[in-house]
């Protein structure tokens, strides 16, 4: 389906790396710290994907209008970040992407809507990432994803052209971006999916529901 592609670029969490029992783990503590009842993981996966803005809706069913967000917000940022790597895998499949990725010479990066406060030692404590070529996370331009800018950067990073890379997102916003960048875009329906979500209303070129099946795709 894609000619020409040069570089492979993807979202991180919810793409290559299952970090909801870490995310949730930190949101979980918070409860149990005032007293409330622990939550189960599979409470917290649907929600991974919205970082702590979805953690917290779980752990407290409040959003960033209540007055205590901000405080309860660093709170739960402390926590993941002494937690992170303690339950944090790639998703089965993963790595053997990327090694079937480097072998064709195609190149790699990620580009999250995660702060780079996290982002640099998450990757820089898996091996994963140690041959991924750009790590562009949300603060490393103005704007975060849906706009386009933070693909455009990892393109710069790896002086590509746009056109010849393709980002792999699990997210609405993933594809969103993709596109207004010009890149070809696949939906990755393993990730944090929540029930609502219609991955083909995304508009996205292509759908995996396995990370294997990207190679299939690739000429």
């Amino acid at each position: 389906m894609f000619e020409h592609v040069q570089a492979v670029l993807f979202d991180l969490d919810g793409t290559l790396i299952d970090s909801a029992p870490d995310l949730g783990a930190a949101a979980d503590k918070m409860r149990v710290a005032r007293g409330l009842p622990s939550l189960p993981l599979e409470t917290y996966r649907p929600m991974a994907g919205a970082g702590a803005r979805g953690m917290l809706g779980v752990a407290f069913g409040i959003g960033p209008d209540h007055p205590d967000f901000v405080d309860l917000r660093e709170e739960f940022f402390r926590n993941y970040e002494a937690c992170m790597t303690e339950r944090t895998y790639a998703f089965e499949g993963i790595e053997q992407l990327i090694s079937q990725l480097l072998a064709r010479g195609l190149r790699w990066g990620v580009v999250t809507n995660k702060s780079m406060r996290f982002t640099r030692p998450l990757t820089q404590a898996m091996s994963l990432f140690a041959s991924a070529q750009a790590v562009v996370g949300g603060d490393t331009t103005p704007h975060s994803k849906p706009h386009p800018a933070p693909l455009l950067e990892a393109a710069r990073q790896m002086q590509l052209d746009p056109s010849h890379c393709i980002y792999v997102g699990d997210d609405e916003r993933d594809v969103v971006a993709g596109l207004a960048a010009g890149m070809g875009t696949v939906a990755a329906t393993y990730g944090y999916l929540g029930s609502n979500a219609d991955t083909l209303r995304w508009g996205a070129h292509a759908r995996i529901d396995s990370p294997l099946e990207l190679l299939m795709l690739l000429k």
